[in-house]
């Protein structure tokens, strides 16, 4: 089929490069460059990159209903528009604009976690299992039929692994999808509004470290971190970010309260709310990923002396 493609993260790219196996991807569309992690330069998005390594025209409109994304929407005259975290609204013209329509590629099992950041909810909420849906698109916010859903077990997986394997699951989905539709035997699901959740994009500093958190929160918070929203401490007076974290369940671990901190036994652990938090691995600002026993040696007395952390500052 005649494809053309919309998205923009690694979790996009990654099901645009197995679709280049299958089908003629005869565009693509994603966000425009921007300045990405720590950089001050302009970089390509993932999806970008993607379609220039196979020599794809690539399109980056600021937005969607100026008339020349319709004109080259009929010039590229795709079978069906793809979309994986494309990261707009598409308007009713674009809906329309391909024979078999739009199908998405949405990171959870809807009904669940319609929006933004559906595999860090997921994962924040304590979810058992996340997943993906290869849904038909209108005008509403991830409201339409789906055709087909994936899932897989959250477990202690990191919000970055997760998001490999749901991506790697929607793409074998969308090429599923994609048989059905163009062989007629496609069959659509309507989504049961009465168990929507929403996805909110995760906010600045959301997933810091605070003292009202309980240990099962913190460690969330690690496993739904990343290099954009990183899970942020003052620990013993330095500024990290917490990259593996888990509850500790030591019956011998001394208590700590709120705040509290010390190395025991090889292991560096935090008091919370309601027990005690081990911290495996961090990222001191300005310095490379180190384990946190390896961190704990910089501090002078942590073996002996509890020390403290602190939420950090804005």
């Amino acid at each position: 089929m005649r494809i053309v493609f919309m998205g923009t993260p690694t979790f996009a790219a990654d099901i645009l490069e197995e679709l280049y196996w299958h089908h003629d991807v005869v565009g693509v569309f994603t966000r425009p460059d921007a300045v990405r992690g720590r950089g001050k330069r302009l970089e390509p998005s993932p999806v970008k990159e993607c379609a220039l390594a196979h020599h794809t025209k690539v399109f980056c409109p600021t937005s969607l209903r100026d008339d020349i994304v319709n004109v080259t929407l009929r010039e590229l005259a795709p079978d069906v528009i793809c979309v994986a975290a494309y990261g707009k609204i598409l308007p009713k013209e674009v809906l329309k604009s391909a024979p078999f329509g739009c199908l998405n590629v949405h990171a959870s099992l809807l009904p669940r976690w319609r929006g933004a950041a559906p595999i860090e909810r997921a994962i924040l909420a304590g979810d058992e299992q996340a997943g993906v849906c290869v849904m038909a698109m209108e005008e509403g916010l991830d409201t339409g039929d789906f055709c087909i859903s994936r899932a897989t077990d959250v477990a202690d997986k990191s919000a970055e692994r997760l998001t490999a394997e749901l991506a790697s699951l929607g793409a074998q989905a969308l090429l599923y999808a994609l048989n059905a539709l163009e062989a007629g035997e496609i069959k659509w699901v309507s989504q049961d509004d009465s168990l929507v959740t929403y996805a909110d994009k995760i906010e600045k500093g959301e997933l810091s470290f605070r003292l009202s958190d309980t240990a099962q929160q913190l460690a969330r918070k690690v496993q739904a971190s990343s290099n954009a929203h990183p899970a942020h401490v003052c620990l013993a007076g330095r500024d990290v970010s917490i990259l593996e974290a888990r509850v500790f369940n030591d019956e011998e671990a001394p208590e700590l309260n709120a705040g509290e901190v010390l190395l025991w036994r090889k292991c560096l652990i935090v008091g919370t709310m309601d027990g005690l938090l081990e911290i495996i691995k961090v990222k001191p600002a300005g310095k490379k990923e180190m384990d946190g026993k390896a961190f704990a040696a910089g501090i002078q007395g942590i073996k002996h002396n509890i020390q403290s952390w602190e939420e950090p500052h804005a």
